[in-house]
């Protein structure tokens, strides 16, 4: 799956670490495959629960941001233990894209951060994440991406299994997702597709 004997690139041979992107479309499999790599001695990071983690960390901001557009959507987006209900805060970003950018912008420095420690951590990391590529100052420390996929049936009922979400909700997220693979080329970092 993955040529250990590979080089590092010179961002990463500065610091003597490696770092593997493992992205891909929602329900393709990243985590087997980060659960693979780890039994040879990679330490993985997953981006979608430091997601969470920077959600809440942010969670005045965001609630100040979006309560005003998720009452215009009939949405409630807090539960009753005040915490952030993050399943009501993605039906309304997928429902008003531009929103999603205003997210992004309050989360991904958070994350980012979170990200940069755990690299610098460990001689070899893996980071799990779908929208890598919207932090390029994280996927440029990556000397190889991984790019998982799998038949979009498989992932319908994976994601139906693992989220219990709407098809609605689901195939919204894969049209979302529909250009993951152009973006990662873009990079210039070597790249790897593995069907999962």
């Amino acid at each position: 799956m993955f040529d250990k004997g590979s080089k590092a690139s010179t961002a990463d041979n500065t610091t003597g670490t490696q770092v593997i992107a493992v992205v891909g479309p929602m329900a393709a499999g990243k985590n087997y495959i980060c659960s693979q790599m780890e039994k040879d001695g990679w330490a993985s990071v997953d981006a979608d629960i430091l997601v969470h983690e920077a959600i809440e960390i942010a969670k005045d901001r965001i609630l100040d941001t979006f309560i005003p557009y998720a009452e215009q959507q009939n949405l409630k987006l807090t539960r009753i233990d005040g915490t952030i209900d993050r399943r009501a805060l993605g039906k309304l970003l997928f429902a008003i894209p531009e929103l999603l950018k205003i997210q992004e912008s309050i989360v991904y420095p958070i994350i980012t951060k979170k990200i940069d420690d755990f690299i610098n951590e460990h001689k070899k990391t893996i980071i799990n994440a779908t929208v890598l590529y919207k932090t390029p100052e994280l996927l440029v420390r990556c000397e190889k991406i991984l790019f998982v996929t799998a038949p979009r049936l498989t992932r319908l009922r994976r994601a139906r299994r693992r989220d219990h979400l709407s098809y609605r909700q689901i195939f919204r997220r894969f049209h979302a997702q529909r250009n993951l693979l152009r973006e990662y080329k873009k990079s210039g970092i070597p790249l790897e597709i593995i069907q999962n």
